[in-house]
């Protein structure tokens, strides 16, 4: 088994109340501002969906610590599994859910700060921006 880190974790539902198909579980591990760089665990059940967004300035490197992900980047759908690094570059617009079972990612990427995700469904955040 894989042992999560103590910290906190936001259960997201993005505002549209619907957990298990719109949402994810993050673990925060690190999120330093002033120093540049943000570390989170993110899990999604299977078929449990990131919605299309994307960032003005975070730049962000994924991997697949455990399962497979479906992710659909600027309307181009990859399967990645276990062992796999995707790079996310500023304005790539993006979505992942897990795919044939459940999936946790590594995030790696400049901080996460408001403000700065942009998504394509306006009823997330105020006006599709949190």
């Amino acid at each position: 088994g894989m042992k999560i880190p103590d910290v906190p974790y936001l259960m997201v539902h993005f505002g549209l109340n619907d957990f298990f198909m719109t949402g994810e579980t993050e673990f925060w591990v690190a999120n330093e501002v002033d120093a540049g760089y943000c570390g989170k665990l993110i899990f999604v059940f299977e078929d449990q969906t990131c919605p299309s967004h994307y960032h003005r300035v975070k730049h962000e490197t994924f991997y697949v610590l455990k399962g497979r992900t479906k992710m659909v980047i600027d309307g181009s759908e990859v399967i990645k599994e276990t062992g796999d690094v995707l790079v996310m570059p500023t304005k790539t617009k993006h979505s992942f859910a897990g795919y044939e079972g459940p999936c946790l990612l590594l995030e790696v990427s400049m901080p996460s700060v408001p403000g700065d995700s942009y998504f394509e469904n306006k009823a997330i955040g105020r006006d599709g921006v949190i």
